[in-house]
């Protein structure tokens, strides 16, 4: 969902043109990146290379990177006026997996890593937990090789390579049926409120 632009009436609206990204913020001093502007993006669209987004100061960014790119949080946008705008991974709906403390060791956690993979899920590799986005019949196959699954929200930072930069194909492999992907899924706010990435996607 899009966020309207403040100046969206107004005869020259406020608006910025990146087409370049420092991975990290590389070779920016402590000091600029302090001072950036900053915007929150979701997985969503952090993997598409052209959207349109409002940073903190209400400036409309229209970002125009090669196809191919994926934006990663701390990663820095940058303007063609030669404004700087840092990237925040925003919290999001994920699947915390990890090892059942009775029944379970690291073992299992790289067993699902495998069969997550062979499935093409996007999937966020750490060295105690695994993240994914949420996925009611993943979890309970999860849940099913004695692994504790928590929906929450959190940063998601998926690792790159295997799928495209969409991410999104959820192939089930052997699994016995399909599901929608607008099935309602109940997930813990950890008792506190997150604003949604303001983020419109443009194609072609």
């Amino acid at each position: 969902m899009s966020t309207p632009h403040p100046d969206a009436h107004s005869s020259t609206p406020l608006r910025l043109v990146a087409s370049k990204l420092l991975p990290g913020g590389q070779g920016l001093a402590a000091a600029l990146l302090r001072r950036a502007a900053t915007v929150e993006l979701d997985w969503d669209c952090r993997q598409k290379s052209r959207f349109q987004a409002v940073d903190s100061s209400g400036r409309a960014l229209g970002v125009f990177l090669p196809r191919g790119t994926v934006v990663r949080g701390g990663d820095v946008l940058v303007a063609e006026d030669g404004s700087l705008v840092r990237v925040i991974a925003a919290p999001q709906p994920v699947l915390v997996i990890r090892p059942c403390a009775t029944h379970g060791g690291p073992f299992e956690l790289t067993r699902a890593a495998y069969h997550l993979g062979n499935r093409h899920v996007p999937i966020e590799l750490q060295p105690d937990h695994l993240k994914i986005e949420p996925d009611h019949v993943l979890a309970e196959l999860l849940r099913a090789m004695h692994l504790e699954v928590q929906d929450t929200r959190a940063a998601f930072e998926p690792e790159g390579g295997a799928y495209g930069s969409h991410g999104h194909g959820h192939g089930h492999g052997h699994l016995a049926h399909e599901h929608p992907r607008d099935d309602p899924h109940e997930h813990s706010h950890d008792g506190h409120e997150h604003g949604h990435a303001a983020c419109t996607h443009r194609h072609g």
